[in-house]
């Protein structure tokens, strides 16, 4: 009969900081994995604290209350499967991201990451010590190589753990989504199992953490690179995957190879899973939002519904003179639709002892954006008082082409504490409302077989209705336009020549240019929301507010 190896893989939710419920987690995994014959249970990288805990990793009492849990785990699965599990671990006064092998009551094997990656939203050169490169640890009789996340990207650690007796690779990753991030893993993992000519298992956590959402989707590739099981994305879950020994060494047995949803679905997954993750993880049960009766509130109120349920969702509907009959009508015809809490807050009142009350500093002054910031303003004073009262968190609705060139007000519509469509530009707000409408999942809590989301919603002209007959488009380029330019400026950290070279007149891309660089201060200050692309708005671009360059081109 051939040898057998079982690794149970934990493609989990860890809660950065709760470090009592990851153990829990870790533990159940573990159970589960010795009652099914494993030889190891796998956790992915830094489980134990959840991944990215950023500078609170080097906090010496946070270290310490970590290695005490790490011992508690090695004690109570001291008697079964190995198991493995990242960790920070310091040693003197450096400290590296690690993972660490326990079996028998004790650490018995310790992994150090030696790429340390100092891009996008990580920063782990200023956290990290990086490690040397090693050799692969041993479970039985079995040598096992574990490239740490980054590591794996680089062809040097795998490289070193073949050439000193690694069997197969076992890769912990901490790999938070953007759109297109799935082929590029597999790409990179597969040129590792070329060069090493060994079989490789990437295991990826889920779940939501602050702005990043870790999607899980861990796969195995045996020689030559071909798929031998694919795990859903963004579902916690174990699985047990089974190597046999033959004459060549270890190979994969195939299993299920789950297929991806299309990238609407994933982007939307990513949106649900991100406010219901920082909601959890926050200590928040209910939110609350501005709903106007257009397209970005009524998404965001879609996915409110579908993260939290319709009993948790309020919308407020906060109408002035200039609301139209019809954004009245659309407001409450989605809400409605939607299920959630509908109410209706006239500003009227408001505004007219506002100005009343600024009427003798005014005077001799025509009405300008001032007045219209004042409605905005007035709305979020509402809206966060109702968010104090009732203990509801208040969601933003503002659009990534809107967060990009500063059309919003800071106080009044960016006010709240999560944007669940940041990093969503217009036109695909647009998209993904058809999306949602002719969609339904069994992870979404929201109403199926209807349309969600209004026709006339979708269909009507983008208005702020701040003023009289107001359109977006009297202040910014078309929407299409607009977001073209902004993913070449920001998405692509493009040029002024880059946007004329596409075919955009010079004028109009250096306006957009010069509305994101003076909307810095507004973002510095704005909520955070989902990830979804590698040009996010927070950690992946990080400009200065005083800044007085630009594009010469």
């Amino acid at each position: 009969m051939a040898e057998r190896f079982r690794i149970t893989l934990a493609q989990l939710n860890p809660t950065v900081g709760d470090l009592v419920s990851n153990a829990a987690q870790t533990r159940a995994a573990w159970i589960e994995g010795r009652d099914a014959g494993a030889d190891l249970v796998a956790l992915p990288e830094m489980f134990i604290t959840g991944y990215n805990a950023q500078d609170l990793v080097m906090k010496p009492a946070f270290q310490l209350d970590v290695m005490a849990h790490i011992e508690a785990l090695a004690v109570d699965c001291a008697d079964g499967p190995a198991l493995a599990i990242g960790a920070p671990l310091a040693e003197g006064a450096e400290l590296f991201n690690a993972y660490l092998i326990l079996k028998g009551g004790k650490i018995v094997s310790r992994v150090l990451k030696h790429h340390l990656p100092n891009e996008t939203v990580f920063d782990e050169v200023r956290i990290f010590d990086s490690g040397p490169l090693g050799g692969p640890y041993s479970v039985g009789n079995t040598r096992i190589g574990s490239p740490i996340c980054e590591d794996a990207w680089h062809e040097d650690v795998a490289e070193t753990l073949a050439e000193t007796g690694a069997e197969f690779l076992l890769v912990p990753n901490g790999s938070p989504y953007y759109r297109g991030k799935f082929d590029t893993r597999v790409s990179h993992m597969v040129a590792r199992v070329v060069e090493t000519g060994l079989p490789l298992i990437y295991l990826n956590m889920v779940g939501g953490q602050d702005d990043q959402i870790f999607d899980g989707a861990s796969f195995g590739l045996n020689p030559g690179g071909k798929l031998a099981f694919q795990m859903p994305a963004f579902d916690a879950m174990t699985q047990h995957v089974d190597l046999e020994r033959g004459s060549d060494g270890w190979r994969l047995i195939e299993g299920e190879k789950v297929v991806h949803a299309d990238p609407y679905a994933q982007d939307y997954r990513v949106m649900v899973q991100g406010l219901r993750d920082y909601m959890r993880k926050t200590g928040f049960k209910k939110v609350l939002l501005g709903m106007s009766g257009g397209i970005d509130s009524a998404l965001v109120a879609t996915i409110a519904v579908d993260a939290l349920g319709p009993e948790n969702v309020r919308c407020v509907m906060l109408p002035s003179e200039y609301t139209s009959a019809g954004s009245l009508k659309d407001a409450e015809d989605c809400a409605q639709a939607l299920g959630a809490r509908y109410d209706y807050v006239p500003i009227k009142e408001g505004r007219d002892a506002i100005m009343q009350t600024l009427a003798p500093l005014f005077e001799g002054t025509k009405p300008d954006l001032t007045e219209e910031n004042i409605q905005s303003r007035l709305r979020g004073l509402l809206l966060m008082a109702l968010s104090n009262k009732f203990g509801e968190m208040l969601l933003t609705t503002g659009n990534k082409s809107e967060v990009a060139v500063g059309y919003a007000t800071i106080y009044g519509d960016m006010a709240g504490g999560y944007n669940p469509i940041k990093d969503l530009y217009k036109m695909r707000v647009f998209e993904t409302c058809r999306w949602r409408n002719a969609n339904h999942a069994e992870w979404m809590m929201g109403p199926e077989g209807a349309l969600v989301i209004p026709e006339n919603v979708i269909t009507k002209a983008p208005s702020a209705e701040l003023r009289d007959d107001q359109k977006d488009s009297d202040s910014l380029p078309d929407y299409p336009e607009l977001d073209a330019i902004l993913e070449i400026l920001v998405d692509r950290d493009g040029s002024i020549a880059d946007c004329v070279a596409a075919g955009f007149d010079r004028d109009v891309a250096k306006k957009v240019e010069h509305l994101v660089y003076i909307s810095e201060y507004k973002r510095f200050q704005s909520a955070p929301g989902p990830r979804l692309t590698k040009g996010a708005f927070w950690l992946d671009r990080r400009y200065p507010i005083a800044n007085r360059w630009r594009d010469p081109s």
